[in-house]
């Protein structure tokens, strides 16, 4: 019988059912490699990292360093000062100056006076109340109280007043509070019948701010009333006239060939408990029986009635001037 040599086939089929097993193998060997390949890399990714913060952190404890030492300078400098100053004031107490150095004081002593004075002359225009004088006397002073009793007096246009009271101030760490006690207000004027509810207020609240801001609208509203009072007086000599003065609450107006025929303006101020200040303005009227002739009733009757609605529309120096022409008080008219 006749032989075949062995087939390349089954060699080959032989051979791929050996080395099957083999290539499986090298595939876990690469993706090992693969493996440690990336953690090397993250390796040298996080030691760059570390070596940026590092260097950064180097930076940063320079720049503290600086500053550190500038803020050493800074003191030292605040130190040399500071020293130097109670130095040349110590000795100048002590009458142990330099040559020059009592005038440069006294210099500068004078330059903070006159902004002191300048600043009070501006407060003073400002708020239009002048201070006269003010005097302290400590009550009570320890570490953490301190209670003083002022008096401060002083002018708000032709209104003069005094206030006293005290004041005690309480630290608490850094910060500190005021408080105001035993307030008392004195006002030197004849005329402030409405003034005195309030002030009875006041002195039970014992608000400063209030009553200094009420005084000064008072005294702005007691303005206006003098100066239209004079502006009357001036402008019709013969028929008007203010019996208590320019700052009175009555400006009378009578034509001498009207004997007994007088119209009065009643300008009153009225302050309210809480501060509230309101212009109260009335016209009165006294006319014999005889002159009543002479004038159509309703006129003369709505007297006060057409005033009020004058006031409403036109304002008192108007109001006022148009009840003079419409009465023929004026002899210009």
């Amino acid at each position: 019988m006749r032989q075949f040599p062995p087939s390349d086939s089954g060699k080959v089929v032989e051979s791929r059912g050996r080395e099957a097993p083999n290539c499986f193998g090298c595939q876990g060997e690469e993706t090992s490699a693969s493996y440690i390949r990336m953690e090397e890399n993250m390796s040298v990714e996080n030691t760059e990292e570390v070596k940026v913060l590092e260097a950064q952190i180097k930076r940063l404890q320079a720049e503290v360093a600086v500053l550190q030492h500038q803020q050493q300078e800074n003191h030292k400098d605040m130190t040399i000062q500071f020293r130097d100053k109670c130095k040349d004031a110590l000795s100048y107490i002590c009458g142990k100056r330099q040559k020059g150095l009592k005038e440069e004081v006294l210099s500068k002593l004078k330059e903070e006076v006159e902004e002191l004075e300048e600043d009070l002359q501006r407060q003073m225009q400002m708020n239009g109340i002048s201070l006269n004088s003010c005097t302290t006397k400590t009550l009570q002073s320890s570490g953490s109280k301190l209670v003083q009793q002022l008096c401060v007096s002083g002018h708000c246009s032709e209104l003069v007043f005094q206030v006293e009271f005290q004041l005690s101030e309480v630290k608490e760490g850094q910060r500190s509070e005021r408080t105001i006690s035993s307030l008392n207000v004195v006002m030197d004027a004849s005329d402030l019948q409405n003034f005195s509810s309030f002030l009875s207020e006041v002195e039970e609240s014992k608000d400063l701010l209030l009553f200094f801001r009420t005084l000064r609208a008072f005294s702005d509203r007691c303005d206006d009333r003098r100066r239209t009072f004079q502006h009357f007086q001036d402008k019709y000599p013969s028929v008007v006239s203010l019996p208590g003065g320019c700052r009175s609450e009555v400006m009378t107006l009578h034509h001498p060939e009207l004997p007994g025929c007088v119209l009065s303006v009643h300008w009153s101020v009225e302050v309210s408990r809480e501060g509230g200040v309101t212009p109260k303005i009335d016209l009165l009227t006294k006319i014999p029986e005889k002159a009543l002739q002479l004038f159509p009733s309703q006129a003369v009757g709505g007297a006060a009635e057409a005033f009020q609605s004058l006031l409403r529309i036109l304002g008192p120096e108007a109001a006022v001037e148009s009840i003079i022409r419409a009465v023929s008080l004026s002899q210009d008219t």
